[in-house]
Parts: structure tokens; C-alpha cells; sequence
């Protein structure tokens, strides 16, 4: 098939499926920033004119707590990030449509609209509470990552030591309670025993809404090709997620230097913009941006 011929057909294909986003973060944007949806912005990667150009029919928004806030607070969080989300729907009602099953997603199509779906990124937010999952699950939530940096009290994280070899007996229950509720389990950010925990406890198809490959950077949330190919014999399904952080291992290797100037930089960030995780992102990428384009970050 010529060239041009088979960019017409991934064209025709692209635009002519229900294709997902699985994980933005976007809702930090919406609490901290009130920034509104609706506006192309120059800085976010994420606004209504740009899925509609991009094709995107339904998009994951992360309701991400960070794993310094613990205990009611992530819980309060996690709630915050999901109020801002659905201000955002209601203020644009026809472009946005809340979904929270497949037919929600086919019934916004349909009508022209992106569908909106919630996921909470952080298991740390149902506060050890299983009366949280399910509160969470009746506002519309429909999927959770079980962990993000740190280890919950019942699951450890792939950026951690382990302190618990993989899901404990509650962790055992989430999962369980997850199934039932038909909440989709999100195993990006855990650890590879807690992988295969889940994947033995769960009776469903598990997501990595946002991981990418070992073999091609080593960083510890990306997985290796047996963990992917586990993930597909029990029907489930990995979503890269694209960012030079896990796509590049030179990328990878040169943001790891504790004398780089992004390390130096990350800590400023850090301490000017202090609980706004939404302009801590921003600056961060803009960051990444800079050195790269100066040639002091490697191209990906």
C-alpha cells in the first residue's frame, strides 16, 4: 500500500472509532486554575477544540492525590478534583456528556459530544474505607489506581521499597469489591508483585491506563514483557502514555543526574508553587521543554 494511501485508511480508522483517552490530569487545572475547558490553551495539552481536532470521542479524567495528603484529606481531594470536573461538564453541556458505562460512551457519540468519564488515581483516597469505594463509584467514578508513588496501607507501589509483597488481605478486598461494583482496576504505578496479585485475585480484565514498555525505558511504573503479555492473556489492555519520561531511557538516565538542572529546577518549582499540583505540572513541562530545545535534555 502506498504512503499516502495508508495515511488516508489510519485517517478513516482514527476518526471513524470511539477512541479513548485514559488518563488526564487535567482536573488539577480545573480546581487550582479554574481553567475552563472550552478555551485552546497554549499551555495544557488538553482542551474541547483540540480532542474535537484530535479525534478523542471519551476521555479518563484522573482525580490524582498526591501521597503526601492522607487519610480524610485525599479522601476531600480526590471529591474536589471530581466536583471541579463535573462544574466543567455543566458548563459545557454540548460538547460534554458525564458517561459512566460503554452505552454512555456510544450515547455521547451519538449525540456529538465527548464522553466524560472519572477515575481516581491513588488508592490512598478511599481511606482504607470500602464505604469510600462505593461512595466514589455512585458519583460516577469507574475506574481507580491502586497506588501512585507511595505504598497504600494494603498495596505497594512500583516507586517504593516494598513494605507489604504485593496486595495484603484488604488490598484483596478492594479488588473483590472493585469486581462487584464493576469498577475497573487501573494497575499502573504498582508494584510487579502487587501486578500479580491482582491479576490472581480479579475477575475481570485489568487497565494500565498510563504505563509504557521496560524493555524500551526502564522506569519503575513501565512494564516488562511478561507482566504485558499477562495483562493480555486475561483480557486486558495497556495504554502508553506519552511522556519522555518513560518513552526514553536517555531522557530517563539524564533527569536522574542529582546535578542536573532539572533536579535543580524540579525543587524550585517545587517550593514556588507548593500545594498547586496544577501549576507544579505546568512548570515542570515547560521545563522539559526548555532544556530540551537547549539541548540539554535529550530529544525523544
Amino acid at each position: 500500500m502506498r504512503a499516502d494511501n495508508l495515511s488516508s485508511r489510519a485517517h478513516e480508522i482514527h476518526f471513524g472509532s470511539i477512541v479513548f483517552d485514559t488518563h488526564a490530569d487535567t482536573p488539577q487545572r480545573f480546581f487550582f486554575d479554574q481553567f475552563d475547558l472550552a478555551q485552546r490553551d497554549a499551555e495544557g495539552g488538553v482542551d474541547i477544540p483540540r480532542m474535537r481536532e484530535g479525534g478523542v470521542s471519551a476521555i479518563f479524567f484522573a482525580l490524582w492525590v498526591p501521597v503526601h495528603i492522607t487519610g480524610s484529606k485525599a479522601t476531600r481531594r480526590a471529591l474536589d478534583l471530581l466536583d471541579a470536573t463535573l462544574e466543567q461538564i455543566g458548563h459545557h453541556p454540548n460538547d460534554l456528556m458525564l458517561a459512566a458505562s460503554s452505552q454512555d460512551v456510544r450515547a455521547a457519540r451519538a449525540q456529538g459530544k465527548i464522553a466524560v468519564l472519572l477515575g481516581v488515581e491513588g488508592g490512598h483516597a478511599i481511606d482504607n474505607n470500602l464505604n469510600v469505594l462505593r461512595d466514589f463509584f455512585a458519583r460516577g467514578v469507574r475506574y481507580m489506581t491502586l497506588t501512585h508513588n507511595a505504598a497504600t496501607d494494603w498495596a505497594d507501589s512500583s516507586n517504593q521499597s516494598p513494605l507489604h509483597q504485593g496486595l495484603t488481605d484488604f488490598g484483596r478486598e478492594v479488588i473483590r469489591e472493585m469486581n462487584r461494583l464493576g469498577m475497573l482496576i487501573d494497575i499502573s504505578h504498582v508494584s510487579d508483585q502487587t501486578f500479580y496479585d491482582v491479576l490472581e485475585v480479579s475477575g475481570a480484565p485489568l487497565i494500565a491506563s498510563h504505563s509504557c514498555c521496560r524493555a524500551i525505558c526502564n522506569a519503575p511504573r513501565n512494564m516488562s514483557d511478561d507482566m504485558i503479555k499477562a495483562l493480555a492473556a486475561h483480557g486486558g489492555v495497556i495504554h502508553i502514555t506519552f511522556h519522555s519520561a518513560f518513552l526514553s531511557q536517555q531522557y530517563a538516565d539524564a533527569t536522574q543526574s542529582p546535578d542536573s538542572e532539572w533536579r535543580l529546577n524540579l525543587e524550585a518549582i517545587a517550593e514556588k508553587y507548593g500545594e498547586n499540583e496544577a501549576r507544579k505540572l505546568a512548570e515542570e513541562q515547560r521545563l522539559s521543554d526548555d532544556l530540551t530545545r537547549a539541548g540539554k535534555l535529550p530529544a525523544v
